[in-house]
């Protein structure tokens, strides 16, 4: 007789979930590879307990010309809208890439039980701009309670920066940025 299957403990199972689910929002990421406007960053909104998608969103910077339309954020906003409530307590963040200190703190105000991200920002300052400072620390340092769980599926969401098409986007955005400041530096 074999032995018996032993049944995978809660965290095992909450592993295997949490790598699903940050999959599903990676590759529903990556299909802006093929466009345009590639973007490496997304994030899905879903209840704790059930999994039942809420909201999911992009980054839409250079979309909206709109510094703050970080995908956190504007899945945040998404998701409290349809909610018609502020606070996304008994949700859970899955984000392509770790929060920057600004969405890990509109994650912290929305009340989120858990951010669970893929690339950390360590990765994402191979290719873009980015603030140093882990979600963790930014949540660890707050009187809000919300779990920050990471990198899941990194390799994975590396990809999402790494593809031929969001290097040269990269190209652009920086382009971009260097243009920005020799503008501000003749008509300051």
């Amino acid at each position: 007789m074999p032995p018996k299957a032993v049944p995978a403990t809660k965290a095992a199972k909450q592993a295997a979930l949490d790598a699903e689910r940050m999959a599903s929002i990676a590759h529903w990421t990556a299909r802006t590879l093929t466009t345009g406007s590639p973007v490496p960053f997304g994030a899905d909104i879903l209840d704790t307990r059930t999994g039942v998608r809420l909201m999911r969103a992009l980054n839409a910077v250079g979309k909206e010309n709109d510094p703050s339309s970080h995908a956190e954020v504007r899945t945040v906003r998404l998701a409290c809208k349809k909610l018609k409530r502020a606070s996304l307590k008994g949700y859970t963040m899955y984000t392509t890439c770790e929060p920057c200190p600004m969405c890990m703190a509109n994650a912290l105000w929305a009340g989120l039980d858990r951010v669970v991200y893929g690339a950390t920002i360590a990765d994402a300052n191979r290719f873009c701009g980015q603030i140093l400072i882990p979600a963790a620390e930014v949540a660890a340092r707050a009187d809000m309670k919300c779990e920050v769980v990471g990198p899941i599926e990194n390799e994975l969401c590396l990809t999402l920066f790494t593809h031929p098409n969001m290097q040269r986007a990269f190209k652009t955005w920086r382009t971009k940025r260097i243009q920005g400041k020799k503008s501000s530096k003749v008509s300051g």
